[in-house]
This record gives C-alpha cells, structure tokens and sequence, in this order.
C-alpha cells in the first residue's frame, strides 16, 4: 500500500504510460539529432561551403583535417552528439560567436512571440467556440463558423501585410516591425500568427462541446434539475477541452518553428529570423543548431501534452 492507501500496483498504468512516452520522446530526439547532423551535407561538401568556389584542393583538405570532415560519419556523428550535450555546435561563420548561445538567445524571443500567440488564441477561440455550441443554429453560431473559416483560410503572411497596412500604415497605432517599442512591438505579430489557429480551436471547441452535449451523462444532469449553466462548465466543458488543449499544445510546439514567414514579415528578430539569414548566408553551425534547438522543443512540448492527456483522460494510460 502507497502513503495514499491505495494499492501500489494503482499507479502502475500510469508509470507504464509515462515510460512509453519518454522512450518515444528519447527515439524522436535521436532522430532530430541525426538529421540536424545530416543538414550540412544535403547543400553538397560542407568543406567546400566553409572555404568557397575558389579553393585548391589543398586547402579543401586542411578544412576537412581542421573540422574533422576526413573521419567517417560515425564518427563524425558520434562527435557532434558529445560536443552538443556540452553545447558546443561549433562558431557561427557570421557574428563569429558560439552558434548555441545565439541561437538560445534568439529562440527567447520566438518563445515570448509564441505565448503570445497561444493565450491569445485561446483567449478568442475558447470563449467563441462555447457560445458558438451552446447558441448553435443562431446568428452568433454562424458568424463564429464564418470566422473560423477565414481564419482557418488566410495565409498567415497576407494577414500579416494586411496588419501592418491597417494598424501600422493607416491608422499609426503599432509598429510596423522591429521590438523596439515593447509589448506594442508583440502585437501585431501575434495577431498574424495566432489567425489560423484560432480558427482551428474554435471548430474544435464548438464540435467537441456539441458532442460532449449529447452524450447520456448530459441528459442524466438536465433531468435531476440541475441548472443548465452549471451542466455546461462543470460537466461538458472539462470533457470538451481535452481536444481543444491537445491541439492548442502541438500548434504550440508548430508555431516555435513555423514563425519564420512572421518574423521575416515583421523583421522580428527571432529565431526563424536568425535561420532566414543564416541560410542565406550558408551559416551552416546557426541552420544546425537552430533545427537542433527546435527539434528538441517539439519533443518536450509533446511530451508534456501526452501526458497532461493522461491526467486529464485516465483512459489513455490503459490503451
């Protein structure tokens, strides 16, 4: 017996649910780890990329001497993967610095725009998703589904210029790009980045929430008298926001390194920013340690949603 005064063996479905999800955490971050070693080499010879078009061949061996370049990929791999768990991905060939350190530095601020994103599309696409249900076939449930769809439909950088057009241009009530101005800075870039995902919660939400309405369990509530309000927050709603959070937690991970078209919009000097450039400028330890970074903060974000899932669902810890 635990200190709970439960059985010990109680427990076990969740100590088993969770090992599944880090072994498959672990397997996933092996796999990103091997593909942010593999990037340099899908532009051609890394060597060659390092010393330029015109180069002898003797000084193409003494980069490959230099970087390790001559030594088999295992090798080569096995390296990368010691020198990246003591943060050492080597120098950025453009500011000439530690290329984790910046990239570190630069995913805060994706980070921080990322958040932002997400409380805002929660804060918009949960409130309009309940009322969109719980009014449905009315005019608030159509304007809502008509929302959702633009949303849903408009590409995030054409929201964006329309953004900076209206706000920025016209109106002069934000600034058009930069973080110069502080939260003012954040806004219109959050804005354009949450646009498809509050369209996405809030389908979700009136769908999960209808369907959560029908269920016997509902029915059983209404007929004991009790008071509709209370049977929608207390019983429909906890169930009906399973789903909503699942997918509000990938889009999150989806949004850390799908931001890039936005930073560039906005020139918001964020990790996908730093990425843009250091493609451009074939900055191949910054495009390493960035995808590495990123990969890694997928996993973590899924992890933690998994098993949030399994708190929220006992269910899941048995299938």
């Amino acid at each position: 017996m635990g200190r709970t005064g439960r059985p010990i063996t109680a427990f076990l479905p969740m100590t088993l649910y969770l090992l599944r999800r880090l072994l498959f955490a672990l397997l996933v971050v092996v796999a990103v780890s091997f593909f942010s070693f593999v990037l340099v080499y899908l532009a051609g010879d890394p060597a060659r990329s390092l010393a330029g078009v015109d180069t002898s061949e003797a000084h193409l061996a003494m980069i490959r001497t230099l970087y390790g370049l001559d030594q088999p990929l295992h090798r080569q791999y096995l390296q990368f993967v010691g020198n990246a768990l003591q943060g050492n991905l080597g120098l950025s060939f453009r500011y000439n610095m530690d290329a984790m350190p910046l990239v570190l530095s630069k995913f805060g601020l994706t980070l921080q725009l990322a958040l932002a994103s997400l409380a805002l599309s929660l804060l918009v696409a949960i409130p309009l998703g309940i009322f969109a249900a719980i009014r449905r076939h009315t005019l608030l449930d159509r304007a809502a589904t008509l929302f959702s769809l633009l949303g849903i439909s408009t590409p995030g950088f054409w929201l964006g210029i329309l953004l900076i057009l209206v706000f920025a241009d016209w109106l002069r009530l934000l600034p058009p790009s930069g973080r110069d101005e502080g939260w003012r800075s954040l806004v219109l870039p959050a804005i354009a980045l949450s646009g498809y995902n509050i369209g996405l919660m809030t389908r979700l939400m009136r769908r999960s929430l209808l369907e959560e309405l029908r269920k016997p369990y509902v029915t059983v509530a209404h007929a004991k008298g009790q008071r509709p309000f209370w049977v929608y927050l207390h019983h429909a709603l906890r169930n009906a926001l399973i789903p909503t959070i699942t997918v509000a937690g990938l889009q999150f991970g989806a949004m850390l390194g799908g931001s890039i078209v936005i930073e560039t919009v906005f020139a918001w000097p964020g990790l996908g920013f730093l990425m843009i450039q250091a493609i451009r400028t074939n900055d191949l330890p910054v495009v390493r340690a960035a995808v590495l970074v990123v990969g890694l903060a997928f996993v973590v974000i899924n992890l933690c949603v998994d098993l949030l899932y399994g708190v929220l669902d006992p269910r899941i810890r048995y299938s």
